[in-house]
């Protein structure tokens, strides 16, 4: 056994947290010897002070084994700990007795330290594991490149103590899994049943005969249970757990760890691991907008990560505009980082799970997608036609099978940002995606029409916006007639709904005037500039980064028609506040001072 396995060993049996285990196993490290405390504390992201705090509850807690630490000053307390570690780990005649070598497979994992986010769900998996008097069964489930596999990996190498009867970890995608079980158990434990036994009975064998103590199996990527997991499962025996990886929903008879997405802290202490932290310090808004805009999605944060820390110049505004201009496509998401244990770029991890679904649910995907980012309100009783609600039933529940859409309430579900942008791809290579996006427009037109002249403010909450998003994907692509009528109807809902007392309505002027400058309709651009500004002024305040904007869209018109003595002053008034709101750093407040530099440029030469 490697020293750093039993440093782990030794963590897990003294039951010392993940931060401590942190921290003892880089204090116990040997080439960490020579480090002082604030280099170590540097290298594990926190303060000194918390090292030195997480060592006294380490030095506590093997003091209940090894009394002579309770009994040592302070700055003796580590030699002492090492001396009997390393005596410990040596066979030494004065250490407690060794645990017996625990037979296990279990693939390569980033370092713990480096697991951050699902100490929760640690805690969980093996509280779960533990309670049941039979076969143990719980399937990890969650949609494509949130961690599963990592998160099974990481529980057998942190909780192998727990195991004598050893680790086995069986690839549902690989050969035969009742093979892989034989094999297991003949290169580890010699157990060689006769060949010419049927399959079943050379696995009821290796049951039979298993080494003694609780045992760990674990099922990776499995998806179908019936086939890949449950003809191979032994008798039923307390002492054998079976830890599930799936993409697939289960019903409630079988336990279940619903795996999400990082936590927004979490995911940016990820990307901490893998990028420079002055780098991300220099750019902090920016470094949280890219966490937003990739959904704090593991495999994506890691992908993204790994990419910056080879690109040292590349500025991560610079990154995010390419991400959001290419999305999935972008090199930096697009593929397999091959020093990544994972084989797959995100969207190729989307597409095993879109490879299961019927030409159906590949519609109801895709038109899902256009909805705006956010709650969407659905109701598949309103579908007046039996069959095509039955269609639509089917295909809700096989994209929530494989985790692709999430159910939020009765009639109201949300899609991940990447996997609406996954579906947004696929139709875009359809040749049926003008039929299907015209088709949705009619549709929320019509539900446009049935809202009342004096509605309630939650009724269809996201018809405007979903409309207003579809009109900026059209702009985007320079498909100008299309967007304008929809920025129209986007305008005209929103001012029904919201009357004038609602920073949206500003946002929809904002968006219509954006387009006419485009178009050089100056006039018609003009007096919408003026009303989005006079409306963010009074809703929100003068000192506020959207009045900023506001600001320098009118002065950048004013600017194309050559008012120039109009447009300074405004230029000045945006920065102004851009800076004191948001910072000189702000990608918003650079944007700003690069339109007022090429208009000094332009105005004065």
């Amino acid at each position: 056994m490697q020293w750093a396995d039993f440093l782990a060993n030794e963590a897990a049996t003294h039951s010392l947290s993940p931060e401590q285990t942190a921290a003892f196993v880089e204090r116990l490290k040997t080439v960490n010897s020579g480090k002082n405390e604030a280099k170590l504390a540097s290298e594990l992201n926190i303060g000194a002070a918390a090292l030195k705090k997480r060592m006294t509850e380490v030095y506590d807690k093997f003091a209940q084994s090894y009394p002579e630490l309770a009994n040592s000053e302070s700055r003796g307390k580590l030699e002492k700990l090492r001396a009997y570690l390393t005596a410990k780990y040596n066979g030494g005649q004065d250490a407690l007795p060794t645990i017996k070598e625990i037979h296990q497979n279990i693939p390569p994992a980033v370092p713990f330290e480096k697991f951050v986010g699902r100490e929760a769900e640690l805690q969980t998996l093996h509280s779960s594991l533990q309670t049941s008097g039979q076969v143990a069964i719980v399937a990890v489930a969650g949609m494509g490149g949130v961690g599963k596999t990592e998160l099974a990996t990481q529980y057998a190498k942190q909780h192998l103590h727990n195991y004598r009867g050893g680790v086995c970890w069986l690839s549902a995608q690989g050969i035969d899994v009742g093979i892989q079980i034989i094999r297991f158990a003949e290169l580890k434990f010699k157990l060689i049943a006769p060949d010419d036994w049927e399959l079943a009975d050379r696995l009821r064998y290796c049951w039979q005969n298993w080494q003694q103590g609780e045992v760990l199996l674990v099922f990776d990527d499995v998806t179908d249970y019936k086939k890949q997991v449950q003809p191979y499962l032994p008798a039923e025996s307390p002492r054998f757990k079976a830890l599930l990886t799936t993409r697939l929903g289960f019903d409630r008879t079988l336990p279940q760890l619903p795996l999400g997405v990082l936590k927004p802290l979490a995911a940016m202490k990820l990307l901490k691991l893998l990028v420079d932290r002055e780098r991300l310090k220099s750019e902090p808004w920016v470094a949280r907008e890219i966490c937003t805009f990739l959904g704090y999605l593991p495999l994506a944060l890691e992908l993204v990560g790994r990419y910056l820390d080879t690109m040292p110049d590349l500025s991560l505004e610079t990154l995010l505009k390419r991400l959001k201009k290419k999305r999935l496509e972008h090199e930096a998401v697009a593929k397999a980082n091959p020093l990544m244990r994972y084989e797959y770029g995100v969207a190729e991890a989307f597409a095993l799970s879109w490879e299961q679904l019927d030409e159906n649910t590949h519609f109801v995907g895709c038109w899902l997608s256009l909805y705006a980012l956010a709650d969407i309100p659905f109701s598949i009783e309103t579908i007046e036609d039996d069959e095509k609600q039955e269609l639509w039933e089917k295909a809700i529940a096989q994209l929530r099978k494989l985790h692709l859409i999430q159910w939020q309430a009765k009639g109201i579900y949300r899609l991940h940002p990447l996997i609406r942008q996954f579906f947004q791809m696929k139709l875009d290579e359809s040749s049926e995606a003008d039929k299907l996006k015209t088709a949705f427009v009619a549709q929320m037109v019509e539900v446009a029409k049935q809202i009342p002249q004096q509605p309630n403010r939650k009724h269809h909450p996201d018809v405007a916006t979903t409309l207003n998003n579809l009109a900026e994907l059209y702009f985007s692509t320079g498909r100008y007639d299309e967007a304008e009528p929809l920025f129209q109807q986007a305008l005209e809902l929103r001012k029904r709904l919201l009357k004038d007392n609602h920073p949206d309505v500003a946002t929809s002027l904002n968006n219509l005037a954006l387009l006419y400058r485009s178009t050089e309709r100056y006039r018609e651009a003009e007096p919408m500039f003026q009303q989005a500004l006079e409306l963010r002024k009074r809703l929100l305040g003068e000192n506020h980064p959207h009045v900023a904007n506001s600001l320098n869209n009118l002065a950048l018109l004013y600017d194309s028609t050559g008012r120039y003595s109009e447009a300074e002053p405004l230029f000045q008034q945006a920065l102004a506040i851009s800076e004191l709101t948001l910072g000189v750093g702000h990608p918003t407040t650079m944007r700003i001072r690069g339109n007022y530099a090429s208009f000094l440029k332009e105005a004065y030469r």
